[in-house]
């Protein structure tokens, strides 16, 4: 499926991971006023999901934890263009294979490792926003931030407090 957003000259999009149920009080302020939050899967339960459609429209892909009735009824990966720039989001980014056509995304958004990534490949930039409830080896638990504005990509991690 893919998603399409209406035409405008900026975009700010919240990308969030690896929540497995629990949601950070701060994600709330880390995305106000953005456009759009993706959750790149392993959610944990549908009040996670709810909460995030109280802050701004929500797409999420369903991850590997990721069990149940609600569950199922989420893709396994979404591909969404936003202005002119298709993004795709898929739990496990080392199951994604580039293929080459017109409508390959310019952004692919994972999660899985509870590992921040920013690092662009061949053209395309790839973005994990890390763990927003379970981080690991070390790491804060994150978020992420992507500003679309035309072809320019920027991408700003925000670690939560609490």
């Amino acid at each position: 499926m893919t998603g399409k957003f209406q035409t405008k000259n900026s975009y700010l999009v919240g990308i969030i991971s690896d929540t497995h149920g629990r949601l950070p009080h701060s994600v709330a302020a880390a995305f106000a006023g953005v456009d759009l939050i993706i959750h790149a899967g392993d959610i944990g339960n549908q009040d996670i999901l709810i909460a995030l459609e109280k802050i701004a429209p929500t797409i999420a892909v369903r991850g590997n934890m990721d069990m149940g009735q609600w569950a199922h009824q989420l893709p396994t990966d979404e591909t969404i263009k936003i202005g002119q720039t298709f993004l795709h989001v898929v739990h496990d980014g080392y199951r994604f294979e580039l293929k080459s056509n017109e409508d390959d995304p310019k952004v692919v958004i994972s999660g899985h490792t509870h590992r921040p990534l920013r690092e662009e490949n061949q053209g395309v930039l790839y973005i994990n926003p890390g763990s927003a409830g379970y981080p690991k080896y070390g790491q804060p638990a994150t978020v992420a931030l992507l500003q679309i504005k035309g072809q320019t990509l920027e991408t700003r991690f925000i670690e939560m407090k609490d």
